[in-house]
């Protein structure tokens, strides 16, 4: 596989993960433990997903610029 396909199969995962991981954060501290809640939550991650997705195609380039001048890498 080329290194460009592994880089958005990665940000598929972390985008998902992190919009999962932080709408349910957020959901349970607005609303609390409620059969609500799981209502809300799920409405906010399928929204959340695709828009974490395109912002980290956004903006994953400049992390890894700057992570490769940090650390003088180069990918």
């Amino acid at each position: 596989m080329n290194q460009k396909k592994f880089i958005i199969i990665t940000q598929v995962f972390i985008s998902g993960m992190m919009a999962f991981v932080m709408t349910l954060f957020f959901s349970i501290l607005n609303i609390g433990l409620t059969s609500l809640m799981l209502k809300e939550w799920l409405t906010s991650f399928m929204i959340a997903w695709p828009v974490a997705f395109l912002f980290s195609l956004v903006v994953s380039p400049l992390a890894f610029s700057i992570s490769g001048k940090l650390f003088k890498f180069k990918l």
